[in-house]
């Protein structure tokens, strides 16, 4: 019983910030949902041994990123033939600050996304993505300097576009 409750307050304390990040790599809600929940199912079934890591969560994020990152691959394929009716739908409900940083990540290569969101939206310091990730700390210092160049022309180029 101590296993359950435990596993709920790791649960409850960390789901939403591991949503965030998996949803801004994805920028897909649904996605990130999807990826999320089977990355804590997992946890849950290996809870006596993850419960025992140092971070938990760092786990639960890595696993849900791997989710989803295998999901995407086998849609792309997919996608070219079939559009989603209800992308639009999920986008009028942004802000358009919102919008225009999720495009400008979709644009950066992935990997500088990934160390971009860790580091600005999780919170992690270049140290702790070196750790959570195995890419080494200088690494993922130049993607976070290329990744930030990229998204700043990028959002740049957007904002002299609407003018």
């Amino acid at each position: 019983m101590r296993d359950a409750e435990d596993f709920d307050a790791f649960y409850a304390m960390s789901s939403r910030r591991v949503l965030a990040h998996v949803s801004m790599m994805v920028g897909s809600q649904a996605e990130a949902e999807d990826a999320v929940a089977e990355a804590y199912l997992r946890a849950w079934n290996r809870w006596s041994k993850i419960n025992s890591y140092e971070n938990p969560e760092a786990w639960v994020r890595q696993v849900a990123y791997r989710q989803a990152v295998s999901t995407w691959r086998k849609a792309v394929n997919r996608r070219h033939a079939h559009r989603r009716d209800d992308a639009d739908q999920h986008v009028a409900a942004l802000s358009p600050d919102h919008v225009a940083i999720v495009a400008a990540l979709r644009r950066i290569p992935p990997d500088q996304r990934r160390v971009i969101v860790l580091h600005h939206l999780v919170g992690l310091s270049v140290a702790e993505i070196h750790q959570e990730t195995g890419i080494p700390a200088g690494t993922v210092t130049t993607w976070l300097a290329r990744g930030r160049r990229a998204m700043a022309a990028f959002l740049s180029d957007e904002e002299h576009s609407d003018v």
